[in-house]
């Protein structure tokens, strides 16, 4: 049996324990009012990388996915089978790849790219080209199947229609805007590989979590984990909002 002195020891260990993650936690607020030029300029970049990443995605796969949507040809089936997998790709394999594009040894080596912000550029851009080409699909398969009639009366061949059917879906594109922005913006594993996590170049909001962490300083980690949260949540509440809205102008 324990004996209440070890119970009181134990006790006082667990309130130390909940006074100290309550210190951190307010020294990682007062770190984020402070406007701390260092870790905004992390902010900053992750926001850069992640939103050029998405935009770039986009433009791609957008027309890609409303093409697959609505073309019909052999191995049609397959390739929305591979879109799918390829939404789960795990992103240490994407930066391996990408990393071993940009290297020395690699075709794009010369480019010199390795370690900088446009090699987190690329590698969240194929990350999240198949989530953003995916969603589209889906949506715009829907708005073709609903105007297939109405498209067919006047003419208008299905390829044809790909930019009308996109403009029709256009909350399903905000939607899967949107959450390219929030895989972008939380990714670790392929930014770290190709990036480095270089201070004041390629340090980004996932990997100075997990490197301030790993060094046992919890203010800073603490307060850009409390900014990506923020945004994450941001980014979920307007996904929400979107598809809110299309659900009630789809059944007006």
């Amino acid at each position: 049996m324990l004996s209440p002195r070890y119970l009181l020891g134990a006790a006082g260990t667990g309130r130390q324990d909940m006074d100290g993650f309550a210190q951190a936690i307010g020294d990682a607020v007062a770190l984020i009012l402070s406007g701390d030029a260092a870790l905004w300029a992390i902010v900053g970049l992750s926001l850069q990388v992640s939103l050029a990443a998405v935009v770039i995605a986009s433009v791609v796969a957008m027309p890609f996915g409303a093409a697959l949507a609505v073309l019909r040809f052999p191995g049609r089936q397959a390739a929305i089978v591979v879109l799918n997998a390829a939404m789960g790709l795990p992103p240490v394999v994407i930066g391996l790849l990408v990393y071993l594009l940009l290297s020395r040894s690699g075709p794009l080596g010369a480019a010199g790219l390795l370690y900088s912000p446009t090699a987190m550029i690329i590698a969240q851009t194929i990350l999240i080209a198949p989530i953003v080409a995916a969603l589209t699909r889906a949506g715009v398969e829907g708005v073709a199947a609903e105007y297939d009639e109405q498209l067919r009366s006047f003419g208008i061949r299905r390829i044809a229609a790909v930019p009308t059917l996109l403009w029709e879906a256009r909350q399903t594109l905000a939607t899967a805007f949107l959450a390219g922005f929030g895989r972008a913006i939380a990714e670790v594993g392929a930014v770290i590989i190709v990036g480095g996590n270089i201070n004041h170049v390629t340090r980004v909001m996932t990997t100075t979590i997990a490197l301030e962490t790993s060094k046992g300083n919890l203010e800073p980690a603490l307060a850009l984990g409390v900014i990506l949260v923020s945004i994450a949540l941001t980014v979920n509440a307007a996904v929400g909002l979107v598809s809110h809205r299309a659900r009630a102008l789809g059944h007006a």
